[in-house]
């Protein structure tokens, strides 16, 4: 018989000890999260959460999970992939505080072809801030590589948050009515949705993601690359006040799509499309992709990235108060019957 070479993992494309030089990379990351109830520790096989030390008395659990989509692409094409984990946790987060839950931990799934733990850890050192600005420990995840189902430099990434909420406060509320507020918090663009059209509309600009942006200052890539705002702290101690009836979270869809589900059946909101200014990336993507206002409202957050429900007597107040808290607030339209 002919003799055969012997072949190890690392042969395979599969590097053992690269994905461990990487789980010490992100360990002070991972530690900086650290809240109560977490240790936010790496290592373990699953990740333990003490809901008493964090607080809750008779907690209902929440959970998520989002990815960042095409949004990708442009960070693997121009290199840039420092905020890209913040917009995974956002988009997980913000779900979770859409019902009422304070988000309490989160792992995340990082999949390519060949480990880089250098560059893995960017990616990471961005989750890391996105769970800080949320208050939620990085409790662990999932480092995949698979030689042969991405391109080199290709990579997909997945998010996962836990949360809780004490029974009985979850939302949306039942007391919702017409005539209610509805109130828009600011997004930073357009987050983390409608990336395969805005792809589209830069490819027919023949654009390179480091010229100049057209609506904004530094490059191309830099303005879509702005990442998913938060609005967890926010939000909870409003929602802990009882001051919040609805919230709705504006990814796809829009707000045409997601704020009818934080109303009760026999309720729509009304809109006041001219109560804003959208940022002027959404101007540009109309004008360049000739995109019709009806899909814009569609596929875009158009500017809100967060819509919520009060009663009219709570609005004036409301607005302050997450003004103070560091948001951009809008009266954007009413509840009708």
């Amino acid at each position: 018989m002919p003799s055969r070479s012997t072949l190890t993992y690392r042969d395979a494309g599969v590097d053992i000890d690269e994905g461990a030089r990487l789980v010490d990379l992100i360990g002070p990351d991972a530690r900086s999260t650290a809240r109560p109830g977490s240790g936010a520790g790496l290592g373990g096989f699953a990740a333990a959460f003490d809901l008493k030390a964090a607080g809750f008395h008779d907690p209902i659990l929440l959970a998520t999970t989002d990815g960042v989509g095409t949004k990708l692409r442009v960070a693997i094409e121009s290199g840039r992939h420092e905020t890209v984990g913040i917009d995974l946790v956002a988009m997980c987060v913000n779900d979770l505080v859409a019902q009422g839950g304070e988000p309490l931990l989160f792992l995340d799934y990082y999949a390519t072809g060949k480990l880089d733990a250098d560059a893995a850890a960017v990616i990471v050192r961005g989750i890391a801030e996105g769970c800080r600005q949320a208050g939620c420990a990085l409790a662990g995840g999932e480092t995949a590589e698979m030689p042969g189902m991405y391109a080199a430099g290709d990579y997909d990434l997945a998010g996962f948050a836990m949360g809780a909420a004490e029974r009985g406060t979850l939302l949306p509320r039942g007391d919702t009515a017409a005539g209610d507020v509805i109130l828009g918090l600011a997004s930073s663009g357009p987050h983390s949705n409608g990336y395969s059209l805005i792809r589209r509309i830069v490819a027919r600009t023949g654009l390179a993601w480091d010229a100049p942006a057209p609506f904004a200052a530094g490059t191309l890539a830099e303005a879509l690359l702005a990442p998913t705002r938060i609005y967890v702290k926010a939000l909870l101690p409003l929602i802990r006040a009882g001051r919040i009836k609805g919230l709705a979270h504006i990814t796809g869809g829009g707000l045409t799509e997601n704020a009818p589900r934080m109303l009760p059946e026999g309720l729509h909101p009304e809109f006041d499309w001219t109560a804003w200014t959208p940022p002027a990336v959404f101007g540009w993507l109309r004008d360049e992709g000739g995109v019709p206002e009806a899909d814009m409202r569609r596929t875009f957050n158009l500017g809100i990235g967060m819509a919520l429900t009060v009663a009219p007597a709570d609005a004036d107040a409301v607005m302050a108060a997450l003004t103070a808290a560091g948001e951009i607030v809008h009266r954007i339209g009413a509840v009708r019957g």
